[in-house]
């Protein structure tokens, strides 16, 4: 549990100490006021839509032992503080991120001990981190980043939530800026680390493929040796920017790179993979070292063999027993809204993907949807993708024309202009008129498409998190 006075807290960030408190923080470090808990640590951000500065004051009779404040604090949050032994802080330059970000630097500094494993990348990045906490969770004690809290405030909170008696932390890093994950990686310093793939998320704001290249390679900036082990990157063999990775920021910063894939000479691959009826992989993976093992994943999709390959690396080279962890993963449930198949009443089977989507997962999914065993048709619904910038209308057609060759039996496409450019694509491919659908909303979709799936259906819900399709799987379901 994280302990800190308020004064050490003051040391480690910068912060000012508007008010000294009677306590030392021995609680939770929360965001989001309703969840603050006796002797814990309240960050108030002032959000766009929210203010958390409105909440010092309650946050303070909730029994928070300290808060950070990112605006002049109020007389009334003041006093109730006064009342209460808490601490007030205010976040130097009124940068709560920071504020967390060089709190959980200290920490992470506090525990020489653990050893960190970190997982960034396009996509992928939480199968991979599900499949470590999986591998290294069967053989020491484990602290993950739970769900998404990948961010420049999930990762300092993923942090500063590990048990003190951790040994090994998981933690998954996202971006959607530069500098993103270099700030992140200095605040956790892993051993281990990997990037699942280069793709185009986020390539609105980065650019281009080779800038988002370095925004994922800022991660061996904070990397550090624990005990013997590493550092070392670990990198898929069939990445086209993993050379440049490598050799452009990798082995520059004295990082080892570990490659896996199909290839003979990469340190750990897999061959004969095989997909069965529900589109999960079975192959034989073998390491540099010569160990090898019969794997059957429990997810569907051919793009998970890279994201256990890649976790399997990190396992190896962390010095951890590589079968016991191969079971581990072989145990794993499916992860809410990725790639999970579920039975709906009318006797579908629904791929739902919908947490999240860009281009290469789309298609990634559509394989996995051709692959499945079907009895009925195979059916697409696809949502609009996010943070594509200038690239949005050509990426949207790709999936859409991605989609046709495919060979979907049916293809609804759920959303505004781009959602028209995945129908016009598809419609250009050769895909019929009668096998494409376009909708302009969710509701629209749970109306038109819902009622006529039936028996052996297959049925792939992918999209952006923005774009809703959620409500339509649980609609699917509910019927």
């Amino acid at each position: 549990m994280f302990h800190m006075s308020a004064a050490e807290m003051a040391r480690a960030t910068g912060a000012t100490l508007v008010c000294d408190g009677s306590r030392e923080v021995t609680g939770e470090v929360v965001v989001d006021s309703r969840r603050v808990g006796e002797g814990g640590l309240f960050v108030a951000f002032a959000g766009e839509r929210v203010d958390g500065n409105a909440f010092l004051e309650g946050a303070a009779r909730a029994g928070a032992a300290a808060v950070v404040a990112s605006a002049e604090p109020s007389a009334e949050a003041l006093e109730a503080a006064r009342e209460r032994g808490c601490a007030v802080l205010r976040a130097e330059g009124d940068d709560c991120e920071e504020f967390l970000l060089r709190l959980a630097r200290s920490w992470r500094e506090a525990h020489p001990g653990w050893l960190v494993l970190a997982v960034t990348g396009s996509v992928g990045k939480t199968t991979t981190k599900e499949m470590l906490a999986a591998a290294v969770g069967c053989q020491r004690r484990c602290h993950a980043t739970a769900g998404n809290l990948n961010s420049l405030i999930g990762l300092p909170l993923t942090v500063l939530s590990a048990p003190e008696d951790s040994e090994v932390l998981v933690c998954e890093l996202g971006m959607n800026h530069p500098h993103e994950i270099e700030r992140m990686s200095a605040a956790c310093e892993p051993a281990l680390a990997c990037v699942t793939n280069v793709g185009t998320s986020h390539i609105g704001i980065l650019g281009s493929r080779e800038n988002i290249a370095r925004a994922k390679a800022e991660i061996v900036s904070g990397m550090r040796a624990h005990e013997g082990v590493g550092p070392v990157l670990a990198l898929s063999g069939s990445g086209d920017f993993t050379p440049f990775i490598a050799e452009k920021f990798a082995r520059p910063a004295g990082v080892d790179v570990t490659v896996v894939g199909g290839a003979v000479d990469d340190d750990v691959r897999a061959s004969g993979v095989a997909l069965d009826g529900e589109g999960r992989a079975s192959f034989t993976v073998t390491c540099a070292d010569g160990w090898s093992s019969r794997v059957s994943l429990p997810l569907p999709g051919s793009k998970t063999v890279d994201d256990f390959l890649l976790a399997l690396s990190l396992v190896w080279r962390a010095g951890l027993d590589r079968d016991a962890a191969v079971a581990a993963i072989e145990r794993m449930e499916p992860t809410a809204m990725r790639l999970d198949v579920l039975l709906a009443p009318c006797g579908a089977r629904v791929i739902d993907d919908s947490y999240n989507a860009a281009p290469a997962s789309m298609a990634s999914a559509l394989d996995v949807l051709t692959k499945m065993a079907c009895e009925g048709r195979r059916v697409a619904v696809l949502g609009e993708m996010g943070e594509l910038g200038d690239e949005a209308t050509r990426l949207h057609g790709y999936v859409g024309a991605y989609a046709a060759a495919s060979g979907v039996d049916l293809l609804a496409c759920v959303g505004g202009a781009l959602a028209g450019e995945m129908a016009e694509a598809a419609r250009t491919m050769g895909l019929s008129e009668d096998s494409i659908c376009l909708l302009g909303s969710v509701e629209q979709a749970s109306q038109v498409i819902g009622p006529v799936l039936g028996e052996g259906d297959v049925v792939l819900v992918k999209a952006s998190r923005a774009a809703g399709l959620d409500a339509f799987v649980r609609g699917v379901l509910a019927s």
